[in-house]
């Protein structure tokens, strides 16, 4: 027998290394494998972010196809607008199908005469007319600073309001926020007009944070105190030939701007003017 100082023999050296060598091989090969996984698990992830990409852009796509021809909304008018008579009431009287095709924005008119433009008549409620983007953040400061004048206006009866809501900024949208949240205006006009000014509110206040889905549109309709039958209209963009319309019109007509904004058929000089004077103006003329 062998004592514990004796050198191992040649066989169990070779036994030793033949050990090392295999939990080497062993750790090399687990070492591969979880290699091989994370491999596996970047691909799998690559993959995943490849399909979310493709589903936007499948989205993006059907949100831009859009029907040649649509109807006017209840409430609408033929120039492409949504007219306001009272805080719950409105006043258009368009009908018909409208599309855009039938406009040219290459030629365009000059913009102090826009088509349609409401004028009240002596004694009647002054009009106010304006092209407005749900995406277009002077409107909103717009609205901030005088919606609720507007609305006093609209209760006591001396003014009448037309919310052309186009679709100007869709271009820096990657879901055409501008057009979808004209089109949820136009369902609420349609479904639940006395909800419409309450929902204008609540959808210029919400610009600085920024983009909606439908749902959310959906969901602030309802908010506002719309019905549920705006749910499918604008999910499902009723009115977006209705706000392609308004959009082509505009810039045939040689509106390039929102908000731009025309008191009794004049353009009022925003920036330059000051908003309730001109109206107060208008309306004591009118009286």
């Amino acid at each position: 027998m062998a004592s514990n100082n004796e050198r191992p023999s040649k066989a169990e050296r070779n036994a030793n290394a033949r050990a090392q060598a295999a939990a080497r091989q062993a750790q090399l090969e687990a070492s591969q494998k979880r290699k091989s996984l994370m491999v596996k698990l970047g691909v799998l992830a690559a993959v995943v972010v490849v399909i979310a990409l493709v589903v936007a852009l499948i989205v993006q796509n059907n949100n831009g196809k859009i029907a040649e021809e649509g109807a006017i909304p209840s409430g609408g008018t033929n120039g492409g607008g949504i007219l306001v008579t009272s805080a719950t009431t409105l006043g258009g009287t368009g009908s018909g199908m409208v599309k855009a095709s039938d406009e040219d924005p290459e030629s365009p008119k000059d913009p102090a005469d826009p088509r349609d433009l409401v004028v009240g008549k002596k004694g009647e409620p002054v009009n106010i007319t304006m092209y407005v983007d749900v995406n277009c953040i002077h409107c909103a400061e717009f609205e901030a600073t005088y919606g609720e004048q507007i609305n006093n206006w609209l209760a006591d009866g001396k003014v009448t309001v037309e919310y052309r809501n186009v679709g100007f900024l869709d271009g820096g949208s990657p879901t055409n926020y501008s057009s979808r949240g004209a089109n949820a205006l136009a369902c609420v006009a349609d479904k639940s007009p006395e909800a419409y000014t309450k929902f204008v509110a609540a959808l210029w206040g919400h610009y600085s944070e920024g983009e909606m889905k439908n749902s959310e549109l959906i969901k602030m309709a309802r908010d506002s105190g719309a019905s549920d039958a705006v749910d499918s209209c604008i999910d499902k963009g009723d009115f977006r030939p209705f706000v392609a319309y308004t959009t082509a019109a505009a810039q045939a007509d040689g509106v390039r701007a929102t908000p731009t904004i025309y008191i009794q058929g004049k353009e009022f000089q925003l920036g330059t003017d000051d908003f309730v004077t001109e109206v107060e103006a208008a309306i004591k003329a009118n009286a």
